[in-house]
């Protein structure tokens, strides 16, 4: 994995490719929380993240209006989910978030800081930030 952070990334492909790079890094109940603006890559690293866990990078979709998209039949389940039209932390645990981010999978969530309380400590908290219309950085952050 990209162990020094922050990384600047010079196109959707090579924000992907750090986000496969990060997934070789994981293991079951790893948590992510993906920060950052509109636009800004999160869900292209997602795209990344399952392509190192064995999925098509087309299958992943921002699951802003879903909540949440389970992939399963990679290396390891991926969890990923969207907190963006969340109206309270309370409608998470109602989907069962919690066994989820304990679970035998990978959780990913965008938009984390509206349910920031339910992430365990171990969270990897990254935010991405524009650069320039192909650039991201992509920072530890908390």
């Amino acid at each position: 994995m990209q162990s020094t952070f922050p990384v600047t990334t010079q196109s959707v492909e090579a924000t992907m490719d750090l986000g496969a790079e990060v997934a070789d890094a994981l293991s079951p109940g790893a948590v992510i929380a993906l920060d950052g603006d509109l636009g800004a890559g999160k869900t292209h690293f997602v795209k990344g993240l399952a392509r190192g866990l064995g999925y098509a990078a087309l299958e992943v979709r921002s699951p802003t209006f879903t909540i949440v998209q389970v992939h399963e039949g990679g290396t390891m389940p991926l969890y990923h989910f969207d907190a963006y039209r969340v109206g309270s932390p309370g409608e998470f645990v109602d989907l069962g978030f919690e066994e989820y981010v304990y679970g035998d999978g990978v959780t990913v969530v965008e938009w984390p800081r509206r349910v920031e309380d339910l992430l365990p400590e171990h969270t990897l908290w990254l935010r991405l930030e524009h650069v320039s219309e192909s650039e991201r950085r992509i920072s530890r952050n908390h």
